[in-house]
């Protein structure tokens, strides 16, 4: 129970983690809660609330060690003793070092009965975002593209729209609402012109991130409006245009200046170190097929969600999802792990690990 409350603040509590927690006494269920928004209180403290009077004595659920350091809100142990609760039952330990044991040791030292590693790889699974987040300080990434049954995302001429169905493009667009930030590379914005917004317009924060080495985004972009809402970051060379700068910070948008990689672009490494350091703690790239290529080429890549078509489109000169250098060798090449596969009407997603 406390697992399923967690998932509802999936999208909304970044970079904090998720967290669920429920109150049991005689062997009912007297309260429960979940964060639900960054800044908000936690779940124990939601729990706590819910249980009243019923709370002395009781046994708390809750997926993840509760805090012991003051963040945005009062430390959670001190909340779980002063409510004279009995047993505290965690399902994994925190990661983060502020944290990660000393909370279950201050709640013995209180008298409390703690017990951690219940249910722990699901609640490891839940927050994979955040223990990666937390222990690299960049994000989680997240790569998801849409092709044909032989991995091509448009025709030798070009027609793209549509090669998968309506269903899964909402689904795939549903993914945005539970990510801190989506990237594409600058050819993606030429051609496609896309806004990059999430599905919800309640959604609390949402980057847009565009790689343009150049610069040669187009000052009449669509990505470039609504910055207030949805602010759009770009990271380009010390080569770029110093005018052109100027104008695009004129308009309110973020340009950064990021060192190249071997090839003259901007590094992809340096990308997602500029990003963590701004709270970015997930990542959708969602193209075109050279970006996504690049990202798994330098290995930093950490879940795929791939919407295949039952379309057969052919030709060697039509762009395929994954595209780039590529490798040498079979022996090079990575593998994923498939962790599920569903079908949504004609079409096919497949998620995987790296």
């Amino acid at each position: 129970m406390a697992l399923s409350l967690a998932k509802k603040g999936e999208g909304k509590v970044s970079p904090n983690p998720m967290v669920g927690a429920v109150i049991v006494k005689n062997g009912k269920v007297v309260g429960k809660g979940y964060h639900h928004y960054f800044g908000g209180p936690h779940a124990e403290i939601e729990a706590i609330k819910d249980a009243g009077e019923k709370v002395k004595g009781a046994t708390l659920f809750v997926n993840l060690e509760p805090c012991c350091h003051f963040g945005k809100t009062p430390p959670c142990t001190e909340a779980i003793i002063k409510a004279k609760i009995k047993k505290v039952v965690a399902a994994t330990l925190d990661p983060n070092p502020l944290n990660n044991g000393k909370g279950m040791q201050i709640l013995k030292k209180a008298g409390v009965e703690a017990r951690v590693g219940v249910c722990e790889e699901e609640a490891k699974k839940i927050n994979e975002v955040f223990f990666k987040f937390i222990r690299e300080k960049i994000p989680y990434v997240i790569v998801k593209a849409a092709s044909s049954l032989d991995g091509k995302i448009a025709t030798f001429k070009g027609e793209s729209k549509w090669i998968t169905g309506e269903k899964s493009r909402l689904a795939g667009k549903k993914l945005r609402d539970k990510m801190d930030a989506i990237l594409v590379g600058i050819n993606t914005v030429i051609k496609d012109d896309p806004e990059l917004l999430p599905l919800s317009h309640k959604k609390r924060r949402f980057l847009r991130v565009i790689l343009d080495s150049t610069l040669r985004i187009p000052l009449e972009a669509r990505v470039l409006k609504n910055q207030i809402s949805y602010p759009t970051l770009i990271f380009t060379t010390s080569g770029a245009n110093q005018e052109k700068i100027g104008k695009l910070k004129d308009k309110g948008v973020r340009v950064k200046i990021v060192e190249e990689d071997k090839n003259g672009r901007v590094s992809l490494k340096k990308v997602l170190k500029e990003l963590g350091e701004v709270d970015i703690a997930s990542l959708l790239v969602e193209g075109g097929g050279e970006v996504i290529g690049s990202f798994i080429r330098e290995k930093l890549v950490d879940k795929l969600f791939l919407f295949l078509s039952s379309r057969i489109i052919g030709g060697k000169m039509a762009p395929t999802w994954v595209e780039g250098e590529g490798f040498g060798s079979l022996s090079a090449t990575p593998r994923v792990k498939v962790s599920r596969l569903r079908k949504i009407e004609e079409d096919i997603v497949l998620e995987a690990y790296f």
